[in-house]
């Protein structure tokens, strides 16, 4: 690599992994404001809370690590720019060097991105669930008071008649009516909290489950064994979604050995894959516009409301304009990628024509 290429991937690579920097640190710090009261609510430590914080922060990554990349090669541009070692760059033919070291800066970007979608973000929320899974086993344990209702959040009450030392609850009676079409009511002889390769549960034995419709209408299901998810008990009703918080790796390792590609798996995966071409068309976009030199003396749109505009844009054009297969997850990506290369192509042409122009004049 020449030294020149070296030059700008680091002066590239400098601007927009500073304000990356100062985005994630304000994102956690935002992170660590919105789980305090959660957090402490079910008596858990302030380990807990940064763990906790953490674990969110590769997906936020996903959502604006490419807005940093775009941001972080306009103001390297633009200080090019303003250096006047730009227009030193065109006219000393090296042109091809700096097409060179944007393609390798982008091309990195979008891996980061992609790492941060197929594998991050799914193991970050994978280790959420099971650490949420185990807070809500500790707290419903801590909380199983013999001869007395306890209120676990959500209007979620229960109560015990007796609990050994080995951990086996006897006349276990929870209630359960936070879902507004059935009120849920458990009861069971015997209980005891385990766990297995779901997560923490509640194994009941010799019990029943009623169902109160909005209608008023009832129904009971017995049963021999049950087993109730911690985290449903414990004040969070939402399942969580296996494809999420599996990297994509394991998705596909599945699908290749059963021979079945749920449409599901492959929407997740296309979706993942959405995220690196994020990153293509925002720093094509970029290089579109501040690639050349100008000699325009007023001031020019800060390249931060030309990152987040077109951001925007793209996001707009991929929830509402939706079609078949990349289209489906990545419209916008692929409207704003084909746009910023029909402009670099048009520029690098007319650019071309003027020098041309211009050699010939002298």
């Amino acid at each position: 690599m020449a030294r020149l290429s070296r030059y700008l991937l680091r002066l590239f690579w400098s601007e927009a992994m500073a304000l990356f920097a100062v985005a994630a640190f304000l994102l956690f710090l935002i992170q660590c404001l919105r789980l305090f009261d959660l957090v402490s609510g079910k008596g858990q430590n302030l380990f807990t809370l940064i763990g906790q914080a953490l674990l969110g922060m590769p997906g936020l990554g996903v959502v604006f690590l490419y807005v940093c990349l775009g941001i972080g090669l306009g103001r390297a541009l633009r200080s090019l720019q303003t250096t006047s070692e730009l227009g030193i760059i065109h006219s000393n033919g090296l042109l091809g060097a700096l097409l060179r070291s944007i393609g390798l800066y982008t091309a990195g970007g979008a891996v980061a991105v992609l790492l941060l979608s197929h594998v991050a973000d799914p193991l970050g929320v994978r280790a959420t669930n099971d650490w949420s899974s185990s807070i809500a086993a500790d707290l419903v344990s801590r909380s199983m008071i013999p001869h007395h209702f306890t209120s676990l959040g959500g209007g979620v009450s229960m109560v015990i008649s007796g609990r050994d030392a080995a951990g086996n609850i006897s006349d276990f009676f929870a209630d359960d009516p936070r879902d507004p079409e059935s009120h849920r009511t458990y009861f069971a002889r015997s209980a005891i909290i385990t766990h297995d390769e779901q997560g923490y549960v509640l194994r009941m034995h010799e019990g029943a489950v009623q169902y109160l419709t909005p209608d008023g209408r009832f129904s009971q299901v017995a049963f021999k064994q049950y087993d109730l998810p911690m985290d449903r008990l414990a004040g969070d009703s939402s399942s969580y979604d296996g494809i999420s918080q599996a990297p994509s790796y394991e998705l596909i390792a599945t699908a290749l050995s059963t021979g079945n590609w749920d449409p599901n798996v492959v929407k997740t995966l296309l979706k993942r894959s959405g995220e690196g071409l994020r990153v293509l068309a925002i720093c094509a976009l970029i290089a579109a516009i501040a690639l050349f030199p100008t000699g325009r003396r007023r001031s020019e749109l800060p390249i931060e409301i030309v990152v987040l505009g077109a951001a925007f844009i793209e996001r707009a054009f991929t929830s509402y304009l939706v079609g078949p297969g990349i289209l489906g997850v990545a419209s916008g990506s692929v409207v704003l990628l084909a746009g910023a290369l029909v402009l670099l192509l048009v520029r690098l042409r007319v650019f071309r024509s003027t020098g041309l122009q211009r050699r010939a004049a002298a």
